[in-house]
């Protein structure tokens, strides 16, 4: 059997203060205008972010000295990764669009970024930043399974490098029943626990999860990844890691099985499980 570490995407906060500068302002468009601009580093062109009245109750807490990570949680927003900007001494003119791009270039540009929220007291003025939650739809679970297959199948169909192990082209695999009943058990059962690992909480190990489902078996393997919202970033995930992406390249196994839970009560929120086999 083999079996590679898990690979865990973890959610990040990230507070950013602005040093006092010298009046209403138009924050979200001042910020939009960074993100199709630029900024030092950034050459911009990023998409435009749509203000969030969820995010509006972010900001108002952050002015009362609430935390970003609990300001989320009293309105209610399940943020993938969030950040906070908080700028003292609005100008005269209101014109905050150079203080944004000179001093909060990285947060303002973040490509992940597709929400805002703001409050305004006085001349400071609070801004939260977010990729909001969106995990793939229950319902849209069996074409995900043929997206990642597809995908999967892409990724063997060329020669690569995992890690210092270089990896020759692969037979395309196919999608087995028994394999996705066991990556759709284990991803319920991290789902409603909120973990990542390759052990359940049962003590069930990946080649105990299979045999359970009556998959005959000569190996097994299982890759992981939590927090991620899409089959393309899921696959592109266990690419880059060198343990997940040798057991997708491994040219002995011959059937998958893929599956994803969702749990929005926790951190990471979406957790997918990956199955290979080569039946006796």
């Amino acid at each position: 059997m083999t079996q590679s570490s898990a690979l865990r995407y973890l959610l990040f906060t990230t507070a950013l203060t602005l040093l006092p500068v010298t009046a209403a302002a138009d924050v979200v468009g001042s910020l939009n205008k960074v993100r199709a601009h630029g900024c030092p580093g950034r050459r911009g062109g990023e998409k435009p972010l749509r203000q969030s009245r969820q995010l509006n109750t972010v900001a108002r807490e952050l002015s009362r000295g609430v935390d970003l990570r609990q300001a989320e949680k009293y309105a209610g927003y399940h943020a993938v990764s969030s950040a906070s900007v908080r700028i003292s001494g609005v100008p005269p003119d209101g014109n905050i669009e150079g203080i944004i791009g000179r001093q909060f270039c990285s947060a303002s540009t973040e490509t992940d970024f597709r929400e805002i929220g703001t409050f305004q007291n006085g001349t400071d003025v609070w801004i939260a930043l977010a990729q909001p939650f969106t995990p793939p739809a229950i319902r849209d679970a069996s074409a995900i399974s043929r997206r990642i297959l597809a995908l999967t199948n892409d990724a063997r169909s060329h020669t690569r490098r995992c890690g210092g192990t270089a990896f020759a082209a692969a037979p395309p695999l196919t999608l087995n029943v028994s394999l996705e009943r066991a990556a759709l058990e284990h991803s319920r059962d991290m789902a409603a626990h909120g973990y990542m690992d390759h052990m359940g909480r049962d003590g069930s190990s990946p080649a105990d999860r299979i045999t359970r489902t009556g998959y005959k078996w000569r190996m097994v393997g299982e890759n992981l990844a939590s927090g991620i919202m899409t089959p393309e970033e899921t696959v592109a995930g266990w690419l880059q890691s060198p343990h997940h992406c040798a057991n997708l390249m491994t040219a002995r196994f011959t059937e998958m099985g893929v599956a994803f839970a969702v749990n929005p009560g926790t951190d990471a929120g979406v957790y997918w499980t990956q199955t290979f086999g080569t039946r006796r």
